[in-house]
């Protein structure tokens, strides 16, 4: 395997980014996602990591860092990831997630949440394994 390098997602990996999204959810307008990355990228609060191999990126996860949500001091919650179908099961998303392990480690954020559909198996597998368990928190959602 090629080495994979993690660096700070930039407002040129908008596309690359959206792509990726767009394989795992099928979503075919990739534009609201595409600002989205955009916004990310100048984004002091938000920590979004890209993987790339060969300067190809292949992966990506988007962490926000909030301060006074619902009784907690300040926590990291992971909002988005995704990795490119034929990169997945090669360690890639591990790597993204240790990116904010360490960086909140440094900043002593010692709070990480992330929300997964019930029945997204592979994903909930996949934060398992990187330790995350249930939380304190119910989601809650209102359809309008």
């Amino acid at each position: 395997m090629d080495s994979i390098i993690i660096r700070r997602v930039e407002k040129k990996d908008a596309k690359e980014i959206s792509d990726i999204y767009a394989s795992i959810t099928n979503e075919t307008d990739k534009k609201d996602f595409e600002a989205i990355i955009k916004e990310q990228a100048i984004n002091k609060n938000s920590l979004a990591f890209a993987a790339e191999i060969k300067k190809n990126v292949v992966g990506f996860m988007i962490c926000y860092i909030v301060t006074g949500v619902f009784g907690l001091k300040e926590s990291a919650w992971i909002a988005a990831m995704g990795v490119s179908p034929q990169y997945m099961g090669k360690g890639i998303g591990r790597k993204l997630a240790e990116n904010i392990f360490d960086y909140c480690k440094k900043k002593e954020i010692k709070d990480i949440y992330s929300s997964v559909q019930w029945d997204s198996t592979d994903l909930l597998s996949f934060f398992k394994t990187l330790g995350f368990g249930r939380s304190a928190f119910i989601n809650l959602a209102k359809k309008l």
